[in-house]
């Protein structure tokens, strides 16, 4: 592996080096540009990454780029790049998101803290200005990591990771102050391994590699049980083909195609320090598909060089589990804690962020050979299916209740099913009392947003009650879905597959980006493999319900209903259900589980 990770950073060594600015006349001089849209950015996936790909071929004698002048000039440039680039409190703005932005700087800090310790080890004269122009700019960081704050859940372990790092540097005692302040608060990860922003794509393996690298760095080991629950969590959410399940993620890989890569080097680092065989076997699965070193704070190759016990990691990887049934989060007690929101004092509010009320929500996962099942509570989907090359990337309900998707809020397991239950309650508002009405409501002017909304009654309190039960089949899955309540509402239950497949039958009506399905069959097939349903409907014309849209750059097969209604969707698989076909019954007892 350390010959694939020398290979991969020489490739993308060069090719960064293609894309830096050498014009002394531009405002980038220094930086490398993005390949999307031309701009060089100070963050952590723009030039620093690339930079310590760089530092990490100069310093390497396996590589290509060793002790070579003209990568040597690139990074200095870059080093200086980067100061100028540095607002005077520290902080660094990638411009297509957050301005002058602690947690940002953050990220660049972990990374650049290890770029420099590799560079002042080696003590190559010629590499003295860039790592001294880095150490520049990771002292300058310090207020701003001392006083600054974050958005998001993850943003808290990826700071308390570079106030350790320059902890380490500088042993300044008041960064482990700064750090044990947001450790305070807890780490939100359930008993089965699952972070707040539910996003196995990206921000999981975030807070992993950064609470890894904290407990490392200030001695806090008790900080690696998280990241073990939510390694031994992933080895239940990957597809056949190697892709990480996104189908019901919080965060911006939401239905995405992502793989294990981000995962490699945490995974690695803790087979070594567990002598742990899953662990292991997470790394090599992520070794298949990793095509490049990784983004600053988790670059593989600077894990390998600055921990070259993981060369020869003598571990033997088991098998990960391909035949199984699990739920995760089955036994989190959510509603306790969603119970308790009211005393939290925020009135359900939080700025430039979100709370994850569906933090915890349970998950069912099944996955027999190459085909691979997800049950869902609050997403925007309600299952996903994958069977070989053919992808139900999604099967959404919307309705005009709320209006939008309908988030299911229960999961119920049975021995060959699942339930699925939402409850949505839509009311009306009374007018304030005299007592509540602030002195604005007498005056000429009363503006709506000045008047006490939540001292309202509510009035003529409606619910929406739907629904779902999945059933095994001899041939696949029966889906009914029903709802009493209200009636006379439109409901529009999409079938979103993958653009690479085919979808055919005679009752199909190609509208734009959606295809109404109005009556009996229909199949999507790719490759050798195929969907087949049963179950059209068109109960109405409308195209798109409102807040209900189908996903973009996908097939989306349509069926439109009316309330009440008690549907059924016959889902068959080619070449059957392959659960029943190896065991003619349910999973065997070793392979059902619920992760604990």
């Amino acid at each position: 592996m350390y010959e694939k990770l020398v290979a991969i950073n020489d490739y993308w060594a060069n090719e960064g080096a293609e894309r830096q600015v050498l014009d002394p006349n531009s405002r980038y001089y220094g930086g490398v540009t993005e390949p999307e849209n031309g701009i060089a950015w100070p963050s952590h996936g723009g030039s620093p990454m690339v930079m310590a790909l760089w530092a990490a071929a100069l310093i390497n004698e396996d590589s290509a780029y060793y002790h070579n002048e003209d990568m040597l000039a690139r990074l200095e440039l870059g080093t200086q790049y980067m100061l100028r680039s540095q607002h005077g409190d520290g902080t660094i703005s990638p411009g297509w998101t957050n301005m002058h932005s602690p947690p940002d700087t953050a990220f660049v800090v972990v990374g650049l803290a290890q770029v420099y310790q590799l560079l002042h080890e080696h003590q190559w004269e010629p590499l003295l200005e860039s790592a001294a122009n880095i150490l520049t700019f990771l002292e300058r960081t310090i207020p701003a990591l001392l006083t600054g704050g974050c958005h998001t859940p993850n943003h808290r372990w990826v700071l308390t990771a570079a106030l350790a790092s320059m902890y380490k540097l500088t042993g300044r005692t008041e960064l482990v102050v700064r750090a044990n302040e947001w450790l305070a608060e807890g780490l939100d990860c359930t008993e089965d391994g699952e972070w707040t922003e539910r996003s196995n794509g990206i921000y999981n393996a975030v807070s992993d590699i950064m609470l890894y690298h904290t407990a490392e760095l200030l001695n806090r080991p008790e900080l690696l049980e998280p990241v073990r629950r939510n390694l031994r969590m992933m080895s239940y959410l990957v597809h056949p083909n190697g892709e990480v399940v996104t189908d019901y993620s919080g965060r911006q890989d939401y239905g995405l195609s992502f793989t294990m890569d981000s995962y490699f080097l945490v995974s690695r680092l803790m087979a070594e320090k567990d002598q742990d065989p899953l662990f292991a076997a997470i790394a090599e699965l992520a070794a298949q598909t990793l095509k490049h070193p990784g983004g600053l704070p988790n670059n593989a190759l600077l894990g390998y060089l600055l921990h070259p016990e993981l060369r020869n990691l003598t571990i033997e990887p088991q098998t990960l589990p391909s035949s199984y049934r699990v739920v995760i989060n089955g036994n989190f007690p959510r509603e306790k804690y969603l119970n308790a929101m009211d005393s939290a004092g925020h009135n359900g509010k939080i700025y430039h962020s979100r709370l994850h009320p569906d933090f915890g929500a349970p998950i069912a996962r099944e996955r027999q050979g190459a085909t691979s099942l997800t049950v869902i509570t609050e997403a925007s989907s309600i299952a996903a299916l994958r069977h070989g090359e053919a992808r139900l990337l999604a099967v959404q309900i919307g309705t005009s209740f709320e209006p939008g998707h309908v988030k299911m809020n229960q999961l119920h397991v049975e021995e060959n099913s699942y339930r699925l239950v939402a409850t949505e309650t839509k009311g009306y508002y009374g007018p304030i009392t005299a007592a509540d009405l602030p002195e604005t409501a007498g005056s000429e002017i009363s503006p709506w947003y000045l008047l006490p909304h939540h001292v309202r009654e509510i009035t003529h309190l409606q619910q929406h009650h739907v629904e779902a039960e999945l059933t095994e089949s001899e041939q696949g899955w029966k889906l009914n879905i029903r709802c009493t309540e209200p009636e006379g509402m439109m409901v529009q239950v999409a079938f979103v597959f993958g653009n690479e497949g085919v979808l055919t039958g005679e009752a199909i009506t190609p509208m734009d980006d959606i295809h109404f399905w109005k009556d009996g069959k229909a199949r999507y097939s790719a490759g050798e493999d195929w969907i087949e349903l049963d179950g059209g409907a068109h109960e109405h014309w409308v195209k798109a319900l409102r807040n209900a849209s189908v996903p973009t750059g996908c097939q989306s097969l349509v069926v439109n209903l009316m309330t009440p209604y008690d549907h059924t969707f016959d889902i068959k698989l080619s070449g059957g259900n392959p659960k029943l076909a190896k065991h003619g019954a349910a999973l065997d007892d070793a392979e059902e589980g619920l992760i604990r």
